[in-house]
């Protein structure tokens, strides 16, 4: 409970330069270890984990299962996934003994007015991600002072530079792969025999909402498949204007 308090009452300032030690202090730590140590220690009763069970997903919530399978797992359901993505995320989490999954979705009401005639992706993307992903997050994450993604420095030029812990004036993120590759996921894939997401093998590297999210090509970067033709490159959970600099 203490370090829930402090957490809550760190002026911005406090709290970036704790998330810079303990970015500077996790660099070269494995991430398993930094996982626990964010789970039992830092943010002990405070984190949870954001997650789009998509390519790389089932890594991350593998170490969850291992550390705290009651751990909160939010996935943001849009109503615009593969349905191979629905079925991942149900057969992963039973197959990992997940027991706290949480499904986040628009606001009903919010939808109705704002994408009537469900076009918005189409017309407005970046308000479309806000209204199904951003502001869902937004509110749930009113509960928590830290959370877990599984952002990658390989993935993107805009991820490049991605530290392991990040505070945006509100929020710690932990991002425990930062430093791993596309190798260091294929072998801990192979290493626990996990399943993986059903898309990987028709060239889907990094899997969004099925409106805005095609094959990549070969050397590629992992997400240019993601709104493939627009200046468009995160959904707004990542940028700190949306309070979530947060799949």
């Amino acid at each position: 409970m203490t370090v829930l308090i402090d957490t809550l009452k760190q002026a911005p300032s406090e709290g970036g330069q704790r998330a810079e030690e303990l970015s500077a202090r996790y660099e070269g730590m494995a991430a398993q270890e930094i996982l626990r140590d964010a789970i039992r220690n830092e943010f002990f009763g405070d984190i949870t984990l954001s997650s789009s069970f998509g390519a790389d997903s089932a890594v991350l919530l593998h170490m969850i299962s291992e550390i705290d399978p009651g751990l909160p797992v939010l996935f943001l359901d849009t109503d615009r996934h593969f349905f191979q993505t629905l079925q991942y995320r149900d057969e992963l989490a039973k197959k990992l003994g997940l027991t706290n999954l949480v499904n986040l979705k628009a606001d009903v009401e919010e939808a109705a007015a704002e994408d009537g005639k469900n076009t918005l992706w189409r017309t407005h993307p970046d308000q479309c991600c806000d209204l199904r992903k951003v502001r869902p997050l937004n509110r749930e994450m009113e509960k928590w002072g830290a959370w877990i993604s599984g952002r990658k420095r390989h993935q993107s030029a805009t991820r490049a530079k991605l530290p392991i812990v990040e505070f945006d004036g509100k929020h710690f993120k932990v991002n425990p792969l930062a430093t791993w590759t596309s190798d260091d996921i294929a072998a801990y894939f192979a290493t626990h025999d996990l399943p993986p997401h059903p898309l990987v093998e028709q060239g889907f590297p990094s899997i969004g909402c099925f409106t805005c999210t095609k094959p990549v090509e070969q050397g590629a970067d992992a997400r240019s498949g993601r709104w493939a033709g627009m200046e468009k490159v995160e959904c707004g959970i990542h940028n700190p204007i949306y309070g979530g600099d947060g799949i």
